[in-house]
């Protein structure tokens, strides 16, 4: 594991806040077991191994029913240790692969199969290579025809020139982390407000309000991140997600407690109606549909 690179807590405290019934986490990763499904080459970190039986084991603790598994960078293209988290989670995890554009029709096909609902698209430059937007606009043409939707992830800076790619895209876009929006500034600053209009101006966007650790600067509680959230669970409450994110691959700056991160959720969606909308109707129809 690389040296800086935090491991997830050890025994994070039961939350406060209670998910209602049918609760999706819907962001969260399967690393490894490194000797069983062995990380890329090209990585750019090393994770330490958290494999299916503690997210299980964390989704249950936590009090939620169902997870969204996303294939993380360390990874790379290599999608079996979340294929094989998938067809051992009893019908209770979906997930988002990344794929290369050699992909054939029957691999998709297996991935459909095992769960998988979605592909993951990664802009964020510390973390990959670059990736031609042809090749990508290529592999969503494909996996639009599976009727799976596209997950994108990016830094707030880079939003303005990502647009009319994504613009392009055939399916429903959801953004990890609303976008990564530095939260020194408020909502009201131009940056904050070109994500608010980007999803105003197209219905198929959604987010995840999620990652409050990785975006604070003030650390636990989060306060400093709570606004963001809120702005968008109130303005697009049919058109968010939330997760875990679980086991914070490659953080650094502290190791965040599920616990603390779960009591964010009543924070940022401040009523039992909203709560449903963000953790069960929304990942339900978007993952299960």
């Amino acid at each position: 594991m690389d040296p800086d690179y935090l491991p997830f807590h050890p025994s994070p405290r039961k939350p406060v806040f209670q998910p209602p019934a049918g609760a999706v986490d819907a962001h969260c990763h399967v690393f490894g077991p490194a000797d069983q499904f062995p990380y890329a080459a090209e990585r750019k970190y090393t994770p330490c191994d958290a494999p299916k039986e503690k997210l299980f084991s964390l989704r249950d603790y936590l009090g939620f029913d169902r997870n969204v598994i996303v294939q993380a960078s360390c990874h790379g293209r290599n999608n079996d240790a979340l294929v094989d988290a998938l067809i051992n989670a009893e019908g209770r995890a979906r997930g988002v692969a990344v794929v290369s554009p050699t992909v054939t029709d029957d691999e998709l096909k297996v991935m459909d199969a095992a769960g998988v609902r979605a592909v993951r698209f990664n802009f964020v430059k510390r973390l990959v290579d670059a990736t031609p937007r042809e090749v990508f606009l290529e592999i969503a043409d494909r996996i639009a025809r599976l009727g799976w939707h596209i997950v994108v992830y990016f830094e707030a800076p880079d939003l303005e020139e990502l647009i009319p790619f994504l613009k392009q895209l055939p399916t429903t876009v959801v953004v990890d982390h609303m976008g990564r929006p530095d939260v020194t500034k408020s909502v009201d600053h131009p940056d904050f407000q070109r994500f608010v209009g980007f999803m105003d101006d197209h219905e198929n966007v959604w987010t995840k309000v999620s990652c409050p650790e990785r975006l604070t600067v003030s650390g636990p509680p989060y306060d400093d991140v709570i606004a963001h959230a809120r702005t968008l669970v109130e303005r697009f409450p049919d058109r968010v997600l939330w997760g875990t994110d679980w086991p914070h691959p490659n953080m650094k700056s502290h190791v965040p407690d599920e616990g603390d991160l779960v009591d964010v959720i009543p924070r940022i969606a401040v009523t039992e109606a909203l709560q449903s909308k963000l953790l069960v109707d929304n990942p339900t129809r978007l993952y299960w549909k």
